[in-house]
């Protein structure tokens, strides 16, 4: 089986980087292509465009920052859907990217019209569980077209949960991303009720880590949310504060359109936002939001990056 792959990101190269060492051939393309470069050494082959791509393969993936993306990608002049119907036909795409369920939706359509059928298919997780296999799979479209998908999902996830119709996986995406994401500010705020106790930061996140009300991403995270308490810089992200954003704005939109208030939501969006505006930590780890709201105070900006708090 040959796949092609849009859209590699963290995500998306962690993905390609797991699918190449279970042994399966994939093509690459990606709008930056200085990002193909590690792929391709580990194998990959990178496609000149996803028309040319789509054209080559046999089943389509792709994961993409945002709306805009997707578009470019499957509509743009030498997208996926230029590629025509003779080479789309029959073909199976699993389009993975966090959006709202009506743009997976609309993609669907405009594949369907050509011959192709289309999961929707987010998945739970960050780059570590990428590269394990260990990421949880949300799928709509149709239970036939899971099984075809099978093959390639049970390479990447650890569990494939079939939502419903086509969009249903989006939208499973978006409530499983939602709790967590305000986790982080609700943690930071708790986090500044007690920083004037002469208790270390690590026991700190140790205490809160072993109370009912924790996720089980502490486990993995809360070490990490101690150090930058400490004072060192921010490592890598798994999952940026930008993304967050974006995908909080998704979920309000998509509550919008089922009229349903989210101000929890809302108030978590502008945490992000003036975290991301004072401190500039638009590219820092999601983790980086409690450590940033537990030292800041009112009217004062604080400074991860610089350590200045």
């Amino acid at each position: 089986m040959h796949i092609g792959w849009i859209g590699t990101g963290r995500m998306g190269a962690a993905m390609v980087e797991r699918l190449l060492e279970s042994s399966l051939k994939v093509s690459v393309w990606n709008r930056s292509p200085e990002k193909l470069s590690v792929l391709i050494e580990k194998g990959a082959s990178a496609m000149p465009s996803p028309a040319a791509l789509a054209s080559e393969v046999d089943v389509i993936m792709s994961i993409l920052s945002h709306d805009e993306a997707i578009n470019d990608c499957y509509r743009g002049q030498h997208g996926v859907l230029s590629a025509g119907e003779a080479a789309l036909r029959g073909k199976l795409v699993i389009e993975m990217s966090t959006v709202q369920p009506k743009v997976a939706q609309s993609l669907a359509s405009d594949l369907h019209r050509l011959g192709a059928s289309m999961l929707d298919c987010p998945v739970g997780g960050t780059v570590g569980p990428a590269r394990e296999g260990k990421l949880l799979g949300l799928v709509g479209g149709s239970a036939e077209d899971l099984d075809r998908a099978q093959p390639i999902l049970q390479q990447l996830c650890r569990r494939v949960e079939f939502m419903g119709p086509q969009g249903a996986g989006a939208s499973m995406k978006l409530c499983v991303n939602m709790p967590l994401m305000v986790y982080w500010q609700a943690l930071g705020e708790a986090l500044s009720l007690v920083r004037h106790l002469p208790v270390s930061p690590e026991k700190l996140i140790d205490i809160m880590s072993d109370t009912s009300g924790t996720p089980t991403a502490m486990k993995g995270r809360g070490p990490a949310i101690a150090r930058l308490m400490s004072g060192e810089a921010p490592a890598a992200a798994a999952f940026d504060m930008a993304m967050i954003c974006k995908d909080l704005r998704c979920m309000l939109a998509e509550g919008a359109s089922l009229a349903h208030d989210m101000p929890v939501v809302e108030a978590a969006l502008s945490a992000y936002e003036r975290a991301i505006q004072e401190a500039d930590l638009g590219d820092c780890d999601g983790t980086a939001l409690p450590a940033y709201w537990s030292v800041r105070k009112k009217n004062d900006a604080q400074s991860l990056k610089s350590n200045d708090h």
